[in-house]
């Protein structure tokens, strides 16, 4: 699909050439401006895993510059090109603020940040030609070469001032350390080939001689070296040499808007307030007569609330999720066609992960889309939260908005591809509300569940500013999250470690959920009777990814056009 669209994209330009009797017009050049800018490749060709070099990043920034400069010429523009204009815009500016920013000298995060990155990309690998095996070969043995470069990327952080949080290098240890406890023999590296033991012993003296020394090397830098030049508290972005304003570019990015630190902290307090009221009624509702630091110790220890075994949350998490795919059609006109599955998080990542993630299904590689249950540490994952988590994670959340981004006709590759955070995270929280007028939350503990995810959200715009602008401590932040919301303590941690080494994107949840509430609000009063909630449904997601100013822009003119 994805090379019959570029190849769709190209044709104007070809035929123009052809013809060699007319300039182009602005729509087929923002056509060939957003095929170039989905095919720009400023690495070398041998550069397996895209590490990049100072050369690297001065070519980036020259070819942006001059995409930049070809979207600025171009003139008015209509329907969904003028969408891909602006969304484009939006992306090249944030990608040229990075490039001046360097932020390529903070690749880790506390999920392990480019590390991370390695067990996605192979741990859905399949190997099942000799092709196949000579570049995963090629791949392993460029492993060394990729961590080095990162080391590179580090050191360079160290002279700008421009560092990582002591406990995000923490954090990163720890899983190297995972790692390596594991035999190669048992490794992630193994499963590519695990149909095809043939080509075991092949692959493991690549995994043994080359790709765990280069871990062990990489885990000695962060230990001897790196770790020891940070210090010792400090958690934020603020802290770092033009780290402030760096700061409010992150917010401004992942809420789409332009918004300051004092406001999202503002809103933040708000929503808290709001949500408390509504979670007091239903400790009332189920006739508790402790305080509500009480009911919150109540929930974290009673074992009701826990699965006994991995299994059973696993199924009592598909069964969430067959119990949602039965009222789709009632709130939606259309469907993605790729199934869910429900699979635990892979063991490598689990200790730091949050309770729950999407893994994206792929038409090309032939892979349903999961809903990853973290299944490590039991007594920490409470089951009146796994309706809600759920709802996000699966269906009608970040599966079926993704999924069916996928499957839209008419999208350029590049809004095919694009994902924003507030558009992505506030449209799965807004179906964690859907999931109660559909009937989801059986008893007011998985409705308390829900509230505490809303609270958790609500708490995000409050101790995300609070630690990276505020000067929060990280202990100022556990504290409010642990008062504020019922996660385990185990969530609450790995939460506020999650936000340390991410700035700014924790907002974006409630954020985007705040505007998509908003905006149906605004079409329920406007259309009253003509109101209906499944096209307003296909209307949200019926472009893809698009900025909340796009969104509201998108409803209102629909709202006009049905008074019309």
């Amino acid at each position: 699909m994805r090379t019959l669209l570029i190849g769709l994209c190209c044709l104007p330009l070809f035929a123009i050439a052809q013809a060699g009797r007319s300039e182009p017009t602005d729509s087929v050049r923002l056509l060939q401006l957003l095929h170039d800018y989905g095919h720009f490749d400023p690495y070398d060709s041998t550069d397996t895993w895209r590490s990049g070099s100072a050369d690297t990043h001065g070519r980036q920034t020259d070819t942006l510059r001059s995409y930049r400069q070809r979207l600025e010429a171009l003139g008015e523009l209509s329907g969904q090109q003028a969408i891909d204009r602006e969304l484009l815009a939006f992306v090249l500016d944030d990608d040229l603020y990075h490039l001046r920013f360097g932020s390529y000298r903070l690749p880790l995060n506390a999920e392990g940040g480019f590390l991370a990155g390695i067990v996605y990309r192979l741990g859905n690998r399949r190997v099942d030609s000799d092709e196949e095996l000579g570049d995963y070969l090629s791949e392993l043995h460029a492993l060394p070469d990729y961590l080095a470069a990162q080391r590179g990327y580090l050191e360079a952080g160290l002279t700008a001032r421009r560092t990582h949080p002591r406990l995000v290098v923490d954090r990163v240890g720890e899983l190297i350390a995972r790692t390596l406890a594991v035999d190669p023999r048992e490794s992630l590296y193994l499963r590519p080939v695990a149909r095809h033991p043939e080509w075991r012993d092949t692959v493991l003296a690549t995994v043994s001689e080359r790709v765990y020394p280069a871990y062990r090397a990489f885990g000695r830098f962060l230990a001897e070296d790196y770790a020891p030049q940070l210090p010792a508290d400090s958690i934020g972005i603020g802290s770092i040499e033009g780290g402030r304003d760096h700061y409010r570019h992150l917010l401004r990015y992942f809420t789409t808007d332009d918004v300051s630190p004092e406001e999202v902290y503002a809103t933040g307090q708000r929503e808290v307030t709001r949500i408390r009221a509504d979670m007091e009624a239903v400790i009332e509702e189920v006739g508790f007569t402790g305080t509500f630091a009480e009911f919150l110790e109540f929930l974290r220890t009673d074992p009701q609330f826990y699965a006994s075994t991995p299994a059973a949350l696993l199924e009592r998490a598909a069964w969430i999720t067959k119990r949602m795919e039965a009222r789709l059609p009632e709130y939606f006109d259309r469907l993605p066609r790729m199934p869910l599955t429900v699979a635990p998080v892979p063991a490598a990542l689990a200790p730091n992960y949050t309770g729950g993630r999407y893994s994206p299904g792929s038409y090309r590689d032939r892979r349903a889309g999961a809903f990853w249950v973290n299944t490590y540490d039991l007594p920490s994952r409470p089951l009146y939260t796994l309706p809600a988590l759920a709802l996000h994670e699966g269906v009608p959340g970040h599966h079926t908005q993704m999924m069916l981004s996928a499957e839209l006709e008419g999208l350029s590759d590049f809004r095919r591809d694009l994902y924003l955070s507030a558009f992505g995270e506030g449209w799965a929280l807004y179906c964690e509300y859907l999931g109660r007028e559909a009937g989801i939350y059986e008893t007011p503990y998985e409705e308390f569940g829900r509230l505490t995810y809303e609270m958790w959200r609500a708490c995000r715009l409050v101790v995300d500013p609070g630690m990276h602008y505020f000067g929060w401590t990280r202990d100022e932040a556990v504290d409010f999250m642990t008062r504020n919301t019922a996660l385990s303590l185990r969530e609450v941690n790995s939460e506020i470690d999650r936000y340390i080494g991410w700035p700014g994107q924790a907002v974006s949840y409630k954020w985007g959920e705040l505007k998509i509430r908003e905006l149906r609000k605004l079409a329920e009063a406007e259309l009253g009777d003509e109101f209906d909630l499944a096209t307003f449904h296909s209307l949200v997601l019926a472009n893809g990814a698009v900025t909340m100013q796009l969104l509201e822009q998108i409803v209102t003119d629909y709202i006009t056009e049905q008074r019309k």
